[in-house]
């Protein structure tokens, strides 16, 4: 396909996703606020046979050229799974970076709204991945703000893009909050802790490395998230398959004391009702990646960073809580075990990940600490005609 000397490529080749990945750090070369993905996350990520989401989703990657030289990319992706839990045909955009010519977008929009209308679809929406595991929205709020390993930079003429092209509006709106960790437990948020546990004979405490791996409670924690996230926007429920691959990917690394869980101890046996993922910052470490690699010397510097060496932040992933255990104030007792571990650690700021403007349950989380809403982001759609 051709349009104004911009020609678009569909990715075919394994060359061809490598350089799909690479466009981004190319563009963002440089940038101060970029937090840049690490190449073989996308790479697992955006591979038919290593993501365990096509088992429930198709997709297409498209690299715009101008004089040989890649100056656009657009991931189109069909999540079924979500399509029917949400009685849509939507074909998602995602991995969308572009040089700032409207021709590019404009040919980048093209491919995924023709390839959405091959298969059906009616609608487009993003940005979005495959599943909410996956970065989403597009910052339109916080340009000079540091970004973060589980979310999008993107240069301020995106949003802008989006407006001078017509047909997109918005879908859905996530703000993100930048948070000052107390030094100690704050006294109210203590004798809160202490009266929640006693009403509900709840604990919240660590796991075990052991209990990961050997004793399922990984696979206990995904199930949880999929129990909570169920009725969030364009939450599909993680299959067993990508639970394994979560549990493997993202636990054997991580610091358990900074991801707690809380049991309610009624039962003849504890029973997972909440759990906190949060990391260290990896932000700083992933700067120093050259080009989003591990190697020579990314890996060091990642891994200094789990261990919150080299960073006063703290990136708060998520917090899970089962419906049913909504509204019982279970939220703190995170906080409550976390910022003895934090001040530990040295860790000074959290910073949330996305959270949908109408969320006010999780909104109002933050109101027992010091706080500043600092980004905004937001998911477009377009009719598709």
């Amino acid at each position: 396909m051709h349009m104004n000397s911009i020609t678009i490529k569909r990715v075919e080749s394994n060359a061809d996703l490598k350089r799909f990945i690479n466009f981004h750090y190319d563009l963002y070369a440089g940038n101060d606020y970029d937090a840049p993905t690490l190449f073989s996350d996308d790479y697992r990520t955006l591979r038919k046979d290593k993501n365990a989401a096509f088992e429930f989703c198709e997709a297409e990657y498209f690299m715009a050229f101008r004089d040989g030289k890649v100056v656009g990319r657009v991931a189109a992706i069909i999540n079924h799974k979500a399509n029917r839990r949400w009685e849509t045909k939507a074909v998602r955009f995602g991995w969308l970076d572009f040089v700032d010519d409207l021709k590019v977008s404009r040919a980048l929009f093209a491919a995924v709204e023709n390839y959405g209308k091959s298969k059906g679809m009616t609608e487009m929406i993003g940005p979005l991945g495959f599943t909410d595991f996956d970065p989403e929205g597009m910052l339109i709020e916080g340009f000079d703000k540091m970004g973060t390993m589980a979310t999008i930079y993107n240069h301020p003429y995106y949003p802008k893009h989006l407006e001078q092209l017509g047909g997109f509006e918005k879908d859905n709106d996530y703000v993100e909050y930048f948070v000052t960790v107390p030094q100690g437990i704050p006294e109210r948020m203590q004798r809160l802790s202490e009266m929640v546990m006693k009403r509900y004979n709840l604990r919240v405490r660590s796991m075990t490395r052991r209990e990961i791996t050997k004793e399922g409670m990984g696979q206990r924690v995904f199930q949880l998230i999929n129990d909570t996230f169920k009725d969030l926007y364009g939450f599909s429920e993680l299959t067993q398959k990508q639970i394994d691959q979560y549990v493997k990917m993202y636990l054997p690394h991580a610091d358990l004391n900074i991801i707690p869980v809380i049991e309610d101890m009624s039962g003849d046996a504890p029973k997972l009702v909440g759990v906190g993922i949060t990391i260290p910052s990896l932000t700083n470490a992933l700067r120093k990646c050259r080009r989003g690699r591990m190697l020579p010397f990314g890996w060091w510097h990642v891994l200094r960073a789990m261990k919150g060496k080299g960073t006063n932040v703290v990136d708060l992933e998520m917090v899970g809580i089962l419906p049913e255990y909504r509204n019982k104030g279970l939220n703190v007792l995170i906080f409550y075990h976390l910022i003895p571990h934090y001040n530990r650690m040295g860790l000074e700021y959290a910073e949330s990940q996305v959270e949908m403007e109408g969320n006010s349950q999780v909104r109002n989380m933050w109101d027992n600490f010091e706080h500043v809403q600092h980004k905004r982001r937001r998911c477009y759609k377009k009719k598709l005609n």
